[in-house]
């Protein structure tokens, strides 16, 4: 049994970290630049992220890995550096997570459509084969698939981790509101379907990413635990649905916003509470603050 798994077991609701690529941009990145390569380039840079997330109160980290597969890393012609990029992701998010924090090995999609044909099923299991064994290497306790819109994509991803490293792992998709009121990713998944399918592939802990705030995430974890009564559910919520402002994106949802929905999203079955897009330490902290009280 892993690591986190086992402390969910006791009964505890664990705060993973909140935006990355939020914060790397304000760091500097550029349109169109790479932000895997960082891990080397700008090391110190990613390492601060990781230790902000820390000391406001994460029990977990994500690496700065979501597009560290080959396919992905094709378009910036680095798909020889997925096992570098990968391996020192996991090195400076376990620098800043010591022993007593979880590292969580972030697996993001390929941006490849099987149904298109412009890849093969074999090509995504290899892809993710890869950068998985790498994040390992690098000392993640789990690998974390998100953003996820295709379940197949999904699932292989999942086998892909399972089969090749010794991590926990975890899988999210990505959900929009449909104008009757149902949850669906853009291939047009709902969460039982996505549920069904990734606990049968393996998957310890599935749950939502990106795509809502914290309000709509609710409706999302009633509809997996209504499936699944006991697969622990890991959350990401935006800081709200982005506006454009100012010639900007923006995100309204304050930490106070996401925190008045904390204590009813772990109702509703929540066992881990993070967030995606537009969230920052001072959300975690927030997060962190209800829970612990």
């Amino acid at each position: 049994m892993g690591r986190i798994i086992q402390e969910l077991k006791k009964g505890r609701v664990l705060v993973s970290d909140g935006a990355w690529g939020t914060y790397l941009h304000r760091k500097g990145l550029k349109p169109g630049e790479c932000p895997e390569a960082w891990n080397i380039r700008h090391p110190d840079d990613v390492l601060d992220i990781a230790i902000s997330y820390i000391e406001a109160g994460a029990d977990m980290i994500e690496t700065n890995s979501f597009g560290g597969n080959s396919l992905k890393l094709a378009n910036y012609g680095l798909a020889d550096q997925v096992y570098t990029f990968n391996r020192r992701a996991a090195e400076i998010s376990r620098k800043a997570a010591g022993a007593d924090h979880f590292v969580l090995g972030s697996v993001g999609p390929t941006g490849k459509m099987l149904i298109t044909e412009e890849v093969t099923a074999d090509e995504l299991y290899q892809a993710f084969r890869e950068q998985s064994m790498a994040l390992e290497a690098g000392g993640a306790d789990a690998i974390v698939v998100e953003t996820m819109t295709d379940l197949e994509e999904a699932r292989l991803a999942v086998m892909a981790a399972l089969e090749n490293t010794a991590c926990e792992v975890i899988c999210t998709m990505t959900f929009s509101r449909t104008l009757d009121g149902e949850y669906r990713t853009m291939m047009g998944i709902s969460p039982a379907e996505m549920t069904e399918a990734l606990v049968a592939a393996g998957a310890s802990i599935i749950g939502a990413n990106c795509g809502n705030g914290i309000a709509d995430m609710i409706g999302i974890v009633k509809e997996i635990r209504q499936k699944d009564p006991s697969i622990p559910i890991l959350i990401h919520a935006n800081a709200g649905m982005p506006q454009y402002c100012d010639g900007e994106t923006v995100f309204p949802e304050s930490p106070a916003d996401m925190a008045a929905r904390v204590k009813e999203i772990i109702g509703a079955g929540a066992s881990i509470i993070g967030g995606c897009c537009g969230t920052t330490p001072g959300h975690i902290r927030a997060i962190r603050q209800v829970i612990g009280s």
